[in-house]
């Protein structure tokens, strides 16, 4: 909640920085895009950290870089120190402390409602955008940018460092437990093996690389990544152009987080019980559906009316995708090398980020609109719900070896 949703809150920050450093949006665009290109460059070399040494050290160090960097953009005095403070040195830590470090981390601990845990997880950071945004945005149209960017910080250390501290723990073995509180560890269905293994379950971290799966997962989750991180950097921008207050515009990014999280609760509800593939690929058609209202609607009826349209029919499928691709990854490939797995295809997503946020900067400096940047992208997630039914889920995935909790020890001879 507190890492994604100071992240999220950056677009709140745009109009005024803007209007007391005389920026356009392509200009100070670069401090996101280069955050979202590091961010993604940095995750798989912190997953491969989070796979050797375990995700509490890894975590609570991110934690500290990310809070501490976000504070100290309270003195920012040039573009220069925006980009390299937020693009640089804040990405750095939240690559270590992001929602996908955080999956990869209970993957070990869930295994049959993996799903539902890694999405109760991801509405964190639809709960930082439904409180945190608006309430960084009321902090910063009363008191200024600068109390905007100590508080996003604050809390990063003063609440997400001490939470992680006092109960992360790298494995379930390390208190005595079983992954979903299983009383004996998982087993086959014919009792012979400790638990369900998929055909391409990796022992080497380059043999996932060789196999369609990972590569249909990154194709999908780049087009994630551009069809949400331009909407997290420029939706508010994209209001207030369209007649809307920073307080209004703020409060429709709240309410379309505030929809994901019932979004994210159900989508991951229904992947533990169906096929992951089909629920991922509908959460992008629903996606696409939502860029395609917010494009029509200002046709027929009031631009505003629009933005809230697009805020409850996105919200449903927003970051919905993110935890159904790590759990995917983990069925398919186990979780030995989740952390890197992971962290190769946010690598992508967060390729796609950037691309899409500077491509919307420039746009909208060059014609005035976002309208053509968000047609774009929107029409992509038609191509990624496509590659995501065509994973070979049941045939690949562990998921479908039959898993069953082993027989408890008889008490006979």
């Amino acid at each position: 909640m507190v890492t994604m949703g100071s992240r999220q809150g950056f677009g709140a920050f745009i109009p005024p920085m803007q209007e007391a450093f005389d920026w356009d949006f392509s200009t100070i665009s670069i401090a996101a895009t280069v955050g979202m290109l590091l961010n993604g460059l940095f995750q798989p070399f912190v997953g491969r950290l989070l796979d050797r040494f375990g995700s509490r050290i890894v975590i609570l160090s991110g934690l500290v870089i990310l809070g501490t960097s976000t504070l100290l953009l309270f003195m920012t005095p040039n573009i220069v120190y925006l980009i390299l403070m937020f693009g640089v040195v804040s990405s750095m830590g939240m690559s270590a402390g992001s929602i996908n470090t955080a999956g990869a981390l209970l993957t070990r601990w869930f295994r049959r409602r993996r799903a539902t845990a890694l999405g109760i997880c991801t509405s964190g950071a639809s709960f930082g955008g439904l409180i945190i945004v608006p309430l960084l945005a009321y902090l910063i149209s009363q008191f200024g940018w600068q109390v905007g960017w100590l508080f996003a910080g604050g809390i990063v250390l003063a609440i997400g460092f001490p939470v992680a501290f006092l109960f992360l723990r790298n494995d379930p073995a390390d208190m005595g437990l079983n992954p979903d509180g299983d009383t004996q560890p998982l087993q086959n269905a014919s009792g012979t093996g400790p638990r369900g293994r998929g055909p391409l379950e990796v022992d080497k971290l380059t043999d996932s690389f060789h196999s369609m799966p990972f590569w249909q997962l990154t194709g999908a989750y780049v087009v994630c990544g551009a069809t949400t991180a331009v909407m997290s950097v420029h939706f508010i921008p994209h209001a207030k152009d369209l007649g809307m207050s920073l307080e209004g515009a703020a409060l429709a990014f709240g309410v379309m987080n505030g929809f994901n999280v019932l979004g994210v609760y159900a989508a991951s509800a229904l992947a533990d019980k169906f096929p992951k593939k089909n629920v991922l690929g509908f959460l992008y058609a629903g996606r696409g559906l939502a860029y395609l209202v917010l494009l029509t609607v200002p046709l027929f009826a009031p631009a505003h009316w629009g933005i809230w349209a697009f805020a409850i029919v996105v919200g449903f499928s927003w970051i919905a995708t993110a935890p159904l691709t790590t759990t995917l990854a983990a069925d398919v490939y186990g979780v030995k090398f989740i952390g890197t797995i992971s962290g190769m295809m946010f690598l992508g997503h967060q390729i796609g980020a950037a691309a899409s946020i500077q491509f919307a900067g420039i746009m909208r400096d060059v014609t005035g609109s976002y309208n053509l940047p968000f047609a774009v992208v929107g029409s992509l997630l038609l191509v990624a719900s496509i590659i995501a039914f065509t994973v070979k889920e049941k045939q690949y995935s562990s998921k479908y070896q039959e898993l069953r909790p082993a027989a408890a020890p008889s008490g006979g001879d």
